[in-house]
């Protein structure tokens, strides 16, 4: 089974139509930089709203080269499950964090990745490299590179996939889950339901036929 992670929530309308589509994991951004960045405060009255309704859903902060004190703070208010790492975190930062941290890379990971990886899944997240950028950008991720590592490892592809493409990813890469954001989007920030329905149907196609 292919787990489909929806990223850069910052409704609960949106939340609730992620969910209605199909999603297994959500993602709350908390890079202050992202179009898709959210208040600790917003995003903390809409997961203890998922948390009583939908208690079988994974919830998952995202974060850039935050304080490890702040990263605990912000998972305790708002009831995270995981933290995701898309800065620069070094290995050692990810184990201050222990269990619920993993971390994403931006193109291919180098010589280091073994100490990085989770022995529970995701083991980390692989996204496209954007000079200047940590993710979001809708540029697509080297499926290649992606392919030899999702055969040693349980990762989550992200990296430019939409309804159109995700099928075609899920059967060259085989991953474990795949993370989208932009390309469920009608504007930066702004999920649309009907490209989340599609990305799911489409992921749940590709995994049936498997």
């Amino acid at each position: 089974m292919t787990i489909i992670k929806i990223c850069g929530i910052k409704t609960v309308v949106d939340a609730l139509a992620a969910v209605e589509a199909g999603a297994d994991y959500l993602g709350f951004n908390f890079y202050a930089h992202s179009p898709r960045f959210i208040q600790m405060q917003d995003c903390a009255a809409i997961t203890a709203l998922l948390k009583k309704e939908y208690p079988e859903i994974r919830l998952v902060g995202v974060f850039v080269n935050s304080p490890v004190g702040a990263i605990n703070s912000i998972m305790g208010s708002c009831s995270l499950d995981l933290a995701q790492l898309h800065g620069d975190e070094t290995p050692e930062f990810c184990a201050a964090l222990g269990s619920k941290a993993f971390k994403a890379f931006r193109g291919s990971p180098n010589g280091e990745l073994a100490a990085y990886a989770r022995y529970e899944a995701p083991a980390f997240l692989v996204d496209a490299a954007v000079k200047g950028a940590f993710g979001g950008t809708g540029a697509t991720a080297d499926w290649t590179a992606a392919a030899e590592l999702a055969s040693r490892y349980a990762i989550l592809l992200a990296g430019g996939l939409n309804p159109e493409n995700v099928a075609a990813a899920v059967r060259q890469v085989h991953p474990w889950g795949v993370d989208v954001a932009s390309g469920v989007e009608s504007s930066p920030g702004r999920k649309d339901a009907g490209k989340m329905r599609s990305f799911v149907q489409s992921v749940r196609r590709t995994r049936d036929q498997a």
